[in-house]
């Protein structure tokens, strides 16, 4: 039995050791005392631990003397680490290295700070930014009517391109010493997303002049005479942007553009000019039918070296007006019924002086450098910011869909299956806001977080297509039949665009989030990849051993935050959310340990097991997202009312990080560690079930019903006023249901006691007055209800020949009106 005690206490003291990271020192004094203390607790000879002392001596001065240690463990390491590094391409090499890290990096640590994450200041729009959202967003939002827009004109109208121009909507990334706006990160997101709530196509063209593109590259690269020129002209609407990337055979690998530049000389404008001569196509460019000034990326060769010895200088950026001779721009795609400007554009021949790369020609070849820079900020706003804005919309609407609309004489929001739905919808919206307004601080403190833009980017354009699917099912006919009060409709359709642009999600998912995590968000890999690829023995050693110490520490925490549930995890307050920070933190030593056996055991082939890397990139999510809402939640004081939301998105990013960790270890090459694995982390089994019933049911009520939850969960939207409008008559019907469920419920109880016959409460109002049960008033209240439904669950109809009469509108309306009006801008 002492044998026993004796083995745990030596096993607890070595993972004290380890989860404290201790170094070589404090571990060869630990062992040094229990040698030398053995002998006397078991009354042995001391000559009995010699053969113990001849292994531990030389083992002590191996690992604890720096020198011999690295001459002897660290210069092989070094050539061995060189030759089983992965293939690292120029291109891949920048986009591992653009941006930054953030909060990210804590959760794969293993150990997450929460304290840092609830220092985090509150993302709140300024005075000038709340100014602009009551104002001329407002105005905007007025002036929209998306049903218009996208089935008879196909383009804004242009008095509302003009007062985008106006009111400088496409400067808001601009600064004011140029003409801008100079929003904050969240400042220009909280735009996006409420236009986004109003109109898909409209949101679509403010979105994008804002995010990577010409204005972008010239804020961060462009010299000053290209700034002087463009950005007051870009802040006023004076110049339309629009990005040239992707071309037909290189979507998401951009990299393998074939677009093309050559260096040369020829006249231009009257003079003997240095060069470009461009050739390229590409398509899919927002704005580009529209646009006066376009930026582009090629690659650039300089085959007679007229800028020096090399041949191939790289991916360069240039930018250049659509006017220039040789180029084709002007003609639209069609993206699934949405009307923004789209299309393809090409350049034949295209010459182009040196002062028109952006940054001048110290810039070129750093191109595929600089968009890798700038594509964090884009990432983390546009695109996030819109789908927040549908889900908001989605929530809002569907809430008071839900409420009013009855089946078997019974609101169907009562319905249990319909309440989980609704529930998913809440709770996706709560994660997607929270995550939005999260990324957003780490823009607003001068970081570029590369990984969480893109996993905001894929998870928010996926919870978005879940909250739209969802309010589709409960909107039932009313969804699927177009019109103008149709709210939805537009933005079901506009889904696979948000998942297509700007990264195919797929791709992203499966090499993004975790190939570039992994390597970036590290504590040590990177260190220990650049260190040996300059073959430099000190650094490498140090980050070597720093990384078996954090591996060693994450496998002592997960394995005892397994066996004890979390419960002595570390939590930065007192609160019932407590818990959550505890199982959070056991989740990220989890993954920071299964992540270590992936590469351990895969090494570079890791980056072709696309679907293991998928797998891991969806824990590091989840556990962003749910750290997200536990900020938000702290941010807006705890309200109790909200506390469901917050539960639905914490227990649905553990139980989803759970089940992809287990999906992980169950194809890992090596079934044995895999077992092994599952089975240190979670020695119980399933620990996280998914959100149960009751919990959807009261995430439901918070879109039910009115309150600050219901407020809270949709601020930011655009909400009309006008009677006519489809989301002011649900508001409407909302109020007055909420009015008339205590009369209803009267009438009920009066069936019951056989004051009243029974049948539907509402079909008796008269008998009801009659009998004295309720007054004139309160049946009032009730018809209101009944005609304010009857409003709302109305469709559209349009006469028979109505398509054939229009089939062709499109076509006559294409691009006229906007080229009519750019030539007096």
């Amino acid at each position: 039995m002492t044998t026993i005690f004796e083995l745990l206490a030596v096993l607890a003291f070595s993972g004290w050791l380890m989860a404290r990271r201790a170094p070589a020192w404090a571990w060869i004094v630990a062992i040094t005392l229990y040698l030398l203390a053995w002998p006397l607790f078991h009354n042995v000879s001391f000559w009995a631990v010699v053969p113990l002392w001849l292994v531990f001596v030389p083992a002590a001065c191996l690992l604890g003397i720096v020198p011999i240690r690295r001459a002897v463990i660290g210069t092989p390491l070094v050539k061995q680490f060189r030759r089983l590094m992965p293939a690292i391409s120029d291109t891949e090499r920048e986009a591992l290295e653009a941006g930054s890290t953030w909060w990210e990096t804590e959760l794969f640590s293993g150990n997450p700070d929460w304290n840092r994450l609830l220092s985090y200041q509150t993302p709140e729009l300024n005075p000038e930014e709340r100014a602009f959202m009551d104002g001329p967003v407002n105005e905007l939002c007025r002036m929209i009517d998306d049903w218009s827009i996208t089935q008879e004109l196909h383009d804004l109208p242009q008095e509302v391109w003009e007062f985008l121009k106006k009111e400088r909507f496409f400067g808001m990334i601009i600064p004011r010493q140029y003409g801008g706006l100079e929003f904050s990160a969240y400042g220009h997101s909280s735009v996006v997303m409420k236009i986004a709530s109003r109109s898909i196509t409209a949101a679509v063209t403010t979105m994008v002049p804002n995010s990577l593109g010409p204005a972008q590259l010239l804020l961060h690269y462009g010299t000053e005479e290209q700034k002087n020129y463009y950005l007051p002209r870009l802040a006023c609407g004076e110049e339309i942007p629009c990005f040239a990337l992707t071309g037909p055979e290189a979507g998401s690998d951009a990299a393998a553009m074939p677009d093309r530049g050559v260096v040369c000389r020829q006249e231009f404008e009257g003079k003997d000019t240095l060069g470009i001569r461009l050739n390229w196509e590409k398509r899919y460019i927002t704005l580009g039918p529209v646009a006066t000034v376009l930026g582009l990326a090629f690659k650039l060769y300089d085959p007679d070296h007229l800028l020096g010895s090399r041949e191939e200088l790289g991916i360069t950026l240039a930018l250049i007006p659509t006017t220039t001779p040789g180029i084709d721009i002007g003609k639209r795609h069609f993206p699934l019924n949405q009307a923004f400007m789209n299309g393809p554009n090409r350049g034949v021949d295209v010459f182009i002086p040196m002062d028109w790369i952006i940054g001048g020609q110290e810039r070129i070849g750093q191109g595929w450098r600089m968009l890798m820079e700038c594509l964090a900020d884009g990432r983390a706003i546009s695109l996030p910011a819109l789908s927040t804005g549908a889900g908001k919309l989605a929530s809002r609407a569907t809430g008071a869909y839900a409420a009013v609309r009855k089946q078997f004489k019974t609101p169907i929001g009562r319905f249990e299956g319909v309440a989980e739905v609704l529930g998913r919808i809440a709770g996706n919206t709560y994660a997607m806001d929270a995550a939005r307004g999260l990324t957003t601080l780490a823009l607003d403190s001068g970081e570029k977080p590369s990984v969480a833009s893109a996993i905001v980017k894929y998870h928010l354009t996926e919870r978005m297509r879940k909250v739209i699917d969802d309010a589709m099912d409960i909107h039932g006919g009313r969804g699927i039949c177009m019109g103008p009060r149709n709210y939805l409709a537009r933005v079901y359709q506009a889904i696979p665009i948000s998942i297509t642009v700007e990264g195919a999600n797929i791709l992203t998912r499966s090499l993004i989030i975790f190939g570039q995590g992994a390597i970036r968000c590290h504590p040590y890999l990177l260190q220990e990849m650049e260190a040996a690829r300059r073959g430099d023995v000190r650094e490498f050693d140090k980050a070597f051993f720093g990384h078996i110490k954090s591996l060693l520490a994450n496998l002592v925490r997960a394995g005892f935050h397994g066996l004890s549930g979390a419960r002595f995890a570390a939590a930065p307050v007192n609160r019932e959310e407590a818990v959550y920070y505890r199982h959070l933190a056991r989740m990220s030593a989890a993954f920071a340990v299964t992540s270590e056996a992936a590469l351990l055991t895969l090494g570079s082939a890791l980056k072709r097991r696309e679907s293991l890397s998928g797998r891991l990139g969806d824990v590091l999510s989840e556990l962003y997202l749910a750290s997200a809402a536990l900020k938000r939640f702290a941010d807006q004081g705890r309200e109790a009312a909200d506390r469901a939301l917050l539960e639905w998105t914490v227990r649905d990013s553990l139980h989803g990080a759970q089940q992809r960790l287990f999906e992980v270890c169950d194809n890992l090459p090596n079934r044995l560690l895999g077992r092994v694995l599952k089975r240190l982390l979670f020695p119980y089994g399933s620990s996280y079930p998914a959100p149960n019933d009751l919990l959807l049911q009261r995430a439901a009520n918070s879109i039910l019903r009115w309150g600050g939850a219901r407020d809270r969960l949709t601020d930011g939207i655009f909400i009309p006023s006008q009677e006519h409008e489809s989301l002011a008559q649900l508001e409407t019907a909302l109020e007055k249901a909420t009015l008339a469920k205590s009369v209803i419920s009267h009438l009920r109880n009066a069936m019951r006691s056989g004051q009243l016959a029974h049948g539907d409460p509402e079909h008796c109002l008269v008998e009801a007055v009659a009998a004295g049960v309720i007054d004139e008033r309160e049946a009032a209240q009730v018809r209101a209800a009944v005609a304010a439904r009857q409003r709302v669950i109305g469709v559209d109809e349009f006469p028979a020949d109505y398509w054939k009469e229009d089939s062709n509108s499109w076509q006559r309306n294409t691009i006229h009106s906007h080229r009519a009006g750019r030539s007096t801008s």
